[in-house]
């Protein structure tokens, strides 16, 4: 190898890490603001399974109605080496989709030789508004690794059909990935025909290759029909494709996808972040202005298409390969009961990836061939200054649609507290940091209140959530009790936490301080650990039956002249004699009331190790009201 070489190499690799580097930094700052601390629904659900099955049941459940063995594989790594670690599951995403958007770089890099271009369409990948399930969802780990394979078989594909020997390797790969992707998600075993296409164009002559990918289609039904009893793909929410597929239905999803694809929000609200007829002026300005720019690049590329007779088959075989592609993913996503943002992400990659394979047409240099003559050589001298020149208007044009699509995009990230489970994932990020982020692993063993349960939260949800923060998974003795009001609990003890649902900011509010001091206010001499000085006043809240029970205990020598004069609402009532060290006495005052009680003792702690206010330490009072 030369230095030339060697220098050359260096160089190429310096780009390499420039580019991953820039693509995983704007990885993490687009999706700042992003968390996931506490897990619900799904994803609690999968968390559970993890820690209450053996690893076989885990990755193949046999009976499901899916069969998701080597996305459950993946996930049963991540969960394992994740643990209790609730926060690291947005960093992992995010490293993720960082790595994916540089495969899309490199992918976008090939198809257009141009470095820009492959940036270019990495960025655009990460900036999407469709990678809000990706990023904030532990099952966006499924959703990320098919669209990886996804994008796999294209690029596959695209090679073994440009390759000039019979680019068999590619045709396995492709096969290969095939079948892993039917097995992230099975929504990915429609794009068997876009194999069979490429054989097609490739004109292969072996049987084998023909066969190929309808044994492994053969292999997937197989193991499908084994392991989930039949061969049709469940819908989403709970539905059977068979049950619910309409034709019409289908059609109109697909077509909205197809708008989704060129910047139009097709969808309500609840699944798209804002609808098209929700969004601004100046976004619909936008959008059309972005369009309009791909329209001129189309129609460059048509132009190229008719003027280069020699690149034409080439060019429309891998545009007609992406196109296959994108249809196959919409016709997928569209047979369904709705049409989820997050179905799209593959379409709309794969729809950048066009913009850099156009790119790469128009700017390629035509054949000229070998022999030379001065005709020639002036016809390639033009045709490298028109290249040059139709670089810098498609490259313009596709940095023109980035500038006015970013704030679109960022716009509609603004919006995804409308999306259907972002509101709950809200409030469960809120519950983990009102309990575990706030008193640790002193949340176990606690008995948690919340008043409301507007919520809604399941009995599993109950049941299951403080586990996740536990290392041994168990949170034992952590139970949750949903109230309608503070009256139906009694005096705040150390082991509960009052909770309050804030629907308006979809979280929860700690307001066990605030609850113990409105049924147990200390006025003075009284302290939270029960510790009473010579005198004191206390107010406390009864509850439904007005009794108050106190638990009396002098930890000392008592000499029988201990006395406590107790008063109710400023009446005395009880001239209690502390003849025991440790006494229970019952004071009846109205139900659901602020009761005064009022302590004067004879008596003090001689060896009492502090002394908090003016009078010293007495006894130690714990009461109870329910």
């Amino acid at each position: 190898m030369t230095e030339k070489h060697f220098m050359d190499g260096i160089g190429k690799w310096k780009d390499e890490i420039i580019a991953a580097g820039l693509l995983m930094a704007f990885a993490f700052f687009i999706n700042r603001g992003i968390e996931i601390k506490g897990l619900y629904m799904d994803d609690l659900y999968l968390w559970s399974c993890y820690g209450e099955q053996t690893f076989g049941q885990f990755i193949f459940p046999l009976g499901s109605t899916r069969f998701r063995f080597l996305y459950y594989l993946a996930a049963w790594l991540e969960l394992a080496v994740i643990g209790n670690h609730i926060g690291w599951f947005v960093p992992v995403n995010i490293i993720l989709n960082g790595c994916i958007a540089y495969s899309v770089y490199r992918f976008g890099k090939r198809l257009s030789r141009s470095y820009l271009m492959g940036l270019g369409c990495g960025f655009l990948y990460l900036l999407s508004r469709m990678s809000y399930y990706q990023i904030g969802q532990v099952y966006g780990l499924m959703e990320s690794l098919a669209l990886w394979a996804a994008l796999g078989i294209l690029y596959c594909l695209l090679r073994y059909v440009d390759e000039k020997g019979d680019g068999r390797k590619y045709l396995i790969r492709s096969c290969v990935l095939y079948f892993a992707v039917c097995f992230i998600h099975e929504r990915y075993l429609a794009l068997l025909p876009l194999i069979y296409l490429a054989l097609l164009y490739k004109k292969g002559k072996k049987k084998a290759g023909w066969f190929l990918p309808a044994g492994v289609f053969a292999v997937v039904m197989a193991i499908r029909v084994l392991t989930t009893g039949g061969v049709a793909p469940a819908g989403t929410g709970g539905t059977n494709v068979a049950d619910t597929f309409n034709i019409m239905t289908s059609l109109r999803y697909a077509v909205d996808q197809v708008l989704y694809i060129f910047g139009v929000n097709a969808g309500p609200g609840h699944l798209s972040g804002a609808s098209w007829a929700e969004s601004p002026s100046w976004i619909h300005v936008q959008i059309i202005a972005a369009d309009l720019a791909l329209l001129v690049l189309v129609i460059l590329a048509v132009i190229r298409l008719i003027r280069d007779k020699e690149g034409r088959r080439k060019a429309l075989r891998d545009i007609s390969l992406f196109l296959v592609f994108i249809a196959l993913c919409i016709g997928a996503s569209s047979v369904t009961i709705r049409v989820e943002t997050r179905w799209i992400y593959v379409s709309m990659t794969a729809a950048y990836l066009l913009a850099a394979c156009l790119y790469g047409m128009i700017t390629a240099k035509p054949e000229h061939g070998k022999v030379v003559d001065i005709k020639r050589e002036v016809r390639k001298a033009a045709d490298k200054k028109a290249g040059r020149q139709s670089a810098v208007l498609c490259g313009g044009l596709f940095l023109v649609y980035i500038i006015i699509m970013a704030p679109v995009e960022n716009y509609y990230r603004g919006q995804y507290h409308n999306l259907y489970f972002w509101a709950d994932q809200q409030r469960y990020n809120s519950l983990a940091e009102e309990t575990y982020e706030k008193y640790g692993d002193d949340i176990f063993g606690r008995k948690i209140y919340i008043i409301g349960n507007s919520y809604q939260m399941s009995d599993f949800t109950a049941r299951t959530f403080f586990k996740e923060f536990d290392r041994d998974r168990k949170a034992e003795g952590t139970e949750v009790y949903f109230i309608d009001s503070i009256h139906d609990i009694g005096l705040i003890t150390n082991n509960m936490l009052v909770l309050k649902e804030d629907p308006a900011h979809n979280a929860f509010q700690d307001v066990t301080d605030f609850v113990r001091n409105l049924k147990c206010e200390a006025v003075y001499g009284y302290y939270r650990d029960g510790w009473m000085d010579e005198s004191a006043e206390v107010r406390i809240m009864t509850g439904s039956s007005g009794v108050i029970k106190l638990e009396i205990y002098y930890p000392g020598a008592l000499t029988g002249s201990e006395i406590s004069t107790i008063s109710l609402n400023g009446e005395p009532v009880r001239d209690l004699v502390i003849n025991q060290n440790t006494m229970k006495l019952e004071l009846e005052a109205e139900p659901n009331q602020i009761a005064s009680l009022r302590f004067d003792n004879n008596f003090y702690l001689k060896d009492a190790g502090e002394q908090r206010g003016e009078k010293r330490f007495s006894m130690i009072v714990n009461f109870t009201a329910d």
